[in-house]
């Protein structure tokens, strides 16, 4: 029953859905220098996301946004498109990710005159995701109807029952209070987007202008060995440790 389910699932988003994936890499970053292409594990980071990218099941094209020619290099060279350079006025530090999406959604329909069911943005930063995460991220846009499908992850020790606040130098509780040191006895549990894969309908990113979070948005979860999002030094490190484990795992 349950292949069944998914044999007709799959047969259902192959015939009837165009679906682009866009991969936003500036060169900028003030964090670590040439960050979405700094060596992991002897590749450079966004390769991961677009070797992943490249194995979905569902995705018609598969694009990066970027204003830098080197990240545009190594992007053709694992197989992603970069069919345009993206403006200089969506490559800065103010310049929101929802603007780059829509420009690139813009750029690609325009290009093909045609307009894409689904778009899903997969942040290169997080090299950890897989294919099987990308296209169950996919799967549950177009099974449950949502607007969108977020990858999320569980809050244990950073719950928000131990976040604080000094006031007066006193120590207060932020929003929700610690009625218990045994991290699997907070309530109520607390989730997190993890800033690996946003799939949304076409037309609330273009027409509603949302990237995330409206009232039909659904969870996929990832463990988080898989939520690794690399914003400096410290996570590049954890980073190279678990792809070193999963490289060493798949020898085997």
């Amino acid at each position: 029953m349950v292949l069944f389910r998914v044999c007709n699932l799959f047969i259902q988003i192959m015939k009837n859905n165009q679906i682009l994936s866009i991969i936003l890499a500036r060169g900028g970053s003030k964090s670590i220098t040439n960050k979405n292409i700094i060596d992991l594990c002897e590749k450079p980071l966004i390769a991961y996301t677009i070797i992943e990218a490249k194995k979905s099941k569902y995705i018609n094209r598969i694009i990066v946004s970027t204003d830098d020619p080197k990240i545009k290099s190594i992007a053709i060279k694992y197989g992603a498109e970069v069919p345009f350079n993206r403006p200089k006025h969506l490559a800065t530090d103010t310049a929101t990710s929802l603007d780059a999406m829509i420009h690139a959604t813009e750029w690609c329909e325009r290009s093909e005159n045609k307009k894409y069911d689904f778009i899903v943005e997969l942040m290169c930063t997080n090299p950890m995701k897989t294919v099987a995460d990308i296209d169950g991220a996919i799967e549950k846009l177009i099974e449950t109807k949502a607007d969108s499908v977020i990858g999320m992850s569980k809050l244990d020790d950073k719950h928000p029952a131990r976040a604080k606040k000094i006031v007066n130098d006193r120590i207060v509780d932020f929003c929700v209070p610690e009625l218990s040191s045994r991290r699997q006895d907070l309530k109520p549990e607390a989730y997190i987007r993890n800033g690996s894969i946003y799939a949304i309908k076409r037309d609330v990113l273009m027409v509603d202008k949302i990237r995330f979070g409206s009232k039909n948005s659904r969870p996929y979860l990832m463990s988080e060995e898989k939520s690794v999002n690399i914003d400096n030094e410290i996570d590049l490190i954890v980073a190279e440790a678990l792809m070193k484990k999963r490289l060493l795992n798949e020898k085997k």
